[in-house]
């Protein structure tokens, strides 16, 4: 009897669980059987892993085979775990050293021919082997440029298994690990599309678009059809800063899971826009699924999340927003366990104030009361308490339409946001955040000091406009990335004068909803 064994990891939501590949070849009834809390696919990999090995070359005792991947009580799933059955079969025959496989972890899947194809999930899957102390990951060759990331792990990549196993016997050398410009943090940064300056007038909305980005903070616009929401919208990742490398790691590695990495540039530089249309469903919103999986909330992470005519979503969908927007992670509990997904975004959003979109113009507007109660009614009291801030978005007048002249550029905007992102960065340098949005309510009168004056500037709007605790919160965050913005240690009672005014048309639309 021989026994060969080599290790390998499957995917639990963001988790990574490591799984040892055990091979039993002996006497008996031939038969090749597998075990370990499988799905199909898996026990799909015996006739891929034994034409596989054949097509290399090689050939498989007719004897009674057993496969186990323990620990028995994890689900395995996916096709990366042919690599490491048909290595571990071959070393249970002697045709790969059993020494050589110590410590190594081994994630693939095989063609009929014996080639190793891509599998999804394996940035995440070497960052743990690394942690874990694993002394060699073996992974497809398209995915060696994405598990290069990794520094302080060998990465050995092969294209078939007959490749493979000449590397492992030292026949011929590995190539090295593709360490790309984009990986040590070089490279120009990403071309964007659109520029703020082709967005003519609405100067009040684009500073508070500017503002958002500055402070992580959440943003609606409500505002009639043409005005432009969309357009600044979708300008937005023109003036985010850029990353810094330990947030493009994590990006990628959500990116990764989901099999939506470039094979030569895997490493994702530039914060993610992702635009949700309203027929999403709340699976695909948050995640989950038969086999959880990040939704486009996690796909938005450190990025934009922009949802476009947001009272045309179904209102259940809106709510489950609540929780992320507050916690910056999603939690999905299933009969398997608890999956978490990391979901630390921007909400930016956009829609009409009525049915027809011209409320409150009276000479235009067609809808009657009802339908307009109705209508915004759609986005709850709870939901608009997490916009920090809320702009009102007038037509745009034909003299704005003529020429670009005074319009500022993405550029200088952007330059602008950076500086603010630096203060942010430097005040919070002791604490788990960043930006001035994460600020946690407890910490606010340490970070957000208000003097006399502008304590009864505060005052007066909270009992005016009826804040609650959490739009008062929002009001000092939004104030102090104001000051940010103004290069002042202190917020001063002009900052909190116009904080204060980016919750004025809560009022207006929503009266006593806010």
């Amino acid at each position: 009897m021989s026994l060969g064994m080599v290790y390998s990891a499957a995917l639990h939501g963001m988790e990574v669980k490591f799984i040892c590949v055990e091979a039993d070849l002996s006497n008996g009834l031939p038969m090749f059987h597998m075990v370990g809390y499988l799905s199909s696919e898996v026990k799909e990999a015996g006739e891929r892993v034994r034409t596989a090995i054949r097509n290399s070359g090689l050939e498989i005792p007719v004897k009674k085979t057993v496969i186990n991947l323990s620990p028995g009580s994890v689900r395995k799933r996916g096709a990366s775990f042919d690599l490491p059955i048909a290595l571990a079969i071959l070393a249970s025959q002697n045709l790969v050293r059993q020494e050589a496989l110590e410590r190594v972890l081994a994630v693939g899947e095989l063609g009929l021919d014996g080639s190793i194809r891509d599998v999804p999930g394996v940035l995440p899957i070497v960052w743990e082997a690394r942690k874990q102390g694993y002394r060699l990951c073996i992974v497809p060759a398209g995915n060696e440029a994405e598990a290069a990331l990794v520094e302080g792990v060998p990465v050995l990549a092969a294209g078939s298994l007959a490749q493979l196993l000449e590397l492992l016997e030292g026949k011929t050398r590995p190539s090295g690990g593709k360490r790309t410009a984009i990986q040590t943090g070089k490279g120009a940064e990403p071309a964007f599309v659109g520029d703020f300056q082709e967005v003519r007038g609405q100067g009040a909305v684009k500073r508070a678009a500017e503002i958002a980005v500055a402070g992580g903070h959440n943003f609606l616009m409500v505002g009639p059809p043409g005005s432009g929401k969309s357009m600044i919208a979708r300008r937005i990742p023109t003036i985010l800063p850029p990353l810094e490398m330990e947030e493009a790691l994590e990006i990628t590695k959500i990116y990764s899971v989901q099999g939506m990495l470039e094979k030569d540039t895997p490493l994702i530089r530039h914060r993610p826009f992702r635009e949700v249309h309203h027929t999403v469903t709340k699976a695909a919103l948050i995640g989950g699924g038969l086999i959880p999986a990040p939704g486009e909330i996690s796909l938005a992470h450190k990025g934009v999340l922009f949802l476009d005519e947001l009272t045309e979503f179904s209102r259940p969908v809106l709510e489950v927003l609540r929780q992320p927007l507050e916690e910056k992670r999603i939690r999905l509990t299933r009969k398997q366990g608890v999956y978490e997904f990391p979901a630390d975004f921007m909400l930016a959003a956009a829609m009409n104030p009525c049915p027809c979109g011209y409320y409150p113009d009276a000479g235009r507007c067609t809808c009657t009361p009802a339908s307009i109660s109705q209508y915004l009614g759609k986005v709850s009291q709870p939901f608009l308490s997490r916009i920090d801030i809320c702009m009102d978005t007038p037509a745009v007048e034909y003299r704005n339409l003529q020429g670009s002249a005074g319009e500022e550029t993405s550029e200088k905007i952007r330059q602008r946001v950076c500086l603010a992102r630096e203060r942010q960065l430097w005040r919070y340098r002791a604490e788990p955040w960043k930006t001035n949005a994460s600020l946690p309510a407890k910490k606010i009168p340490e970070y957000c000091a208000l003097g006399d004056k502008e304590e009864v500037t505060m005052e007066h709007a909270f009992k005016k406009m009826g804040l609650t605790a959490r739009t008062y919160h929002k009001v000092l965050k939004v104030a102090r990335t104001i000051a940010d913005l103004d290069g002042k240690d202190k917020i001063q009672s002009c900052h909190l004068s116009e904080a204060i005014g980016y919750r004025l048309p809560d009022a207006k639309y929503w009266g006593d909803l806010c």
